[in-house]
């Protein structure tokens, strides 16, 4: 595993331990299926929650929470859809997102984390 794939590991990992200080049950982690990869999914309560962790370190051009284009956005949506239209859910989702923003080169250089709730709020997407 090269050094990015590690760091993202490492956000992956903060940002569940983070939705579990907020009581929210995770459910699954990297979840696969024929359109993409899901991060994290969890439960918020009573709604599904499809989580996007994204990190970046400081001086890369884009923030972390920047770097979810249109392109991953539709990817994420086609991939949650599939993931929720799996499991027969009929309750309320969304997707958030979770930005990782490393202050060196490696977490232990400090870190800061920034959570947007229901990013495709509001959005017309074009599947």
């Amino acid at each position: 595993m090269n050094e990015s794939h590690l760091l993202g590991r490492q956000a992956e990992d903060i940002a569940a331990e983070y939705l579990l200080s907020l009581g929210w049950k995770i459910l699954e982690r990297n979840a696969k299926n024929r359109y993409g990869e899901l991060d994290i999914t969890a439960l918020d309560g009573r709604e599904l929650v499809i989580v996007e962790v994204r990190c970046r370190t400081i001086g890369e051009v884009q923030s972390a929470l920047d770097s979810i284009g249109s392109m991953k956005l539709r990817t994420l949506l086609r991939s949650s859809m599939f993931y929720v239209d799996g499991l027969g859910w009929e309750g309320f989702w969304r997707i958030d997102a979770i930005g990782i923003t490393v202050k060196g080169k490696h977490l232990s250089d400090g870190w800061e984390l920034e959570h947007v709730k229901d990013i495709t709020a509001g959005m017309e997407m074009k599947l």
